[in-house]
């Protein structure tokens, strides 16, 4: 077999002043070959790159990897999407926590994404008075108000992502005796009305709420620390994990 390829010999049966020319052209025809394979594997600047993203739920307890994760919660359409960096724990699926190593509390800090269905009307003496407050930011904010032993800041409006609402301040107001208090805690709101599924453990402790009106359903997140002796670069460390806090379309679900 010939070891001449057919460019070659074509190229030989040429006079000789026409060989300079045919060995440009063959040089930039292997070159246009070669730059052509190598950029085939590379996407083009003007193509999408479309590629799949699987974001894990939130478990239930227990220390958690750095990451996103979605957390669909039991009356919500919009499932919550929240992020952490390491260090961070889960507790039932609803809240996640951080501990400070000057400081003896579990969770110094947390965000906590509980439903908030019903308000108690007094913070201490809670048991027997949850009030079912309706599906409204509005309504929510008036609650949480007129609540008796804590007290709000005025509320601030805020966007989260495409959804509006309302951010304020909330924490015990005066010198209550939390030993005097139902269950030995402060109720802020509950998922249920039989039980307290978010309250206050200390007198000092304070929270941020933001308010998100989901097309017309309610939905409630708080970022918190016990009292004002946390690092106060973990309070801003819950912040970010607080400001992360995104409402993803129910298709994901």
């Amino acid at each position: 077999m010939s070891s001449r390829t057919p460019l070659e010999k074509a190229a030989a049966q040429r006079p000789r002043h026409l060989l300079p020319l045919v060995a440009i052209a063959l040089i930039g025809y292997l070159g246009g070959c070669e730059y052509e394979s190598n950029d085939a594997s590379l996407p083009s600047a003007s193509s999408p790159i479309t590629e799949a993203r699987t974001v894990p739920p939130l478990p239930e307890s227990g220390d958690i990897d750095a990451g996103t994760y979605l957390v669909p919660v039991a009356g919500y359409t919009e499932p919550f999407e929240i992020t952490v960096p390491d260090g961070w724990f889960a507790l039932d699926g609803k809240s996640v926590g951080k501990g400070d190593p000057d400081h003896q509390a579990e969770w110094a800090v947390w965000v906590t994404l509980w439903p908030a269905n019903y308000v108690s009307m007094d913070a201490c003496a809670w048991m027997g008075a949850l009030a079912d407050v309706g599906p409204s930011v509005e309504a929510f904010i008036r609650a949480m108000a007129a609540q008796s032993s804590t007290a709000s800041s005025p509320p601030a409006k805020v966007m989260v992502g495409n959804y509006s609402g309302f951010e304020f301040d909330h924490y015990v107001e005066g010198d209550v005796d939390i030993n005097a208090c139902g269950a030995d805690r402060f109720c802020i709101y509950s998922e249920n009305r039989f039980t307290c599924t978010h309250g206050y453990s200390t007198r000092g402790e304070r929270e941020t709420c933001r308010v998100v009106d989901l097309n017309g359903q309610r939905a409630v997140v708080a970022v918190g620390h016990i009292d004002e002796s946390v690092n106060p670069g973990l309070m801003r460390e819950a912040r970010v994990v607080f400001d992360s806090i995104v409402f993803k379309s129910d298709q994901l679900m």
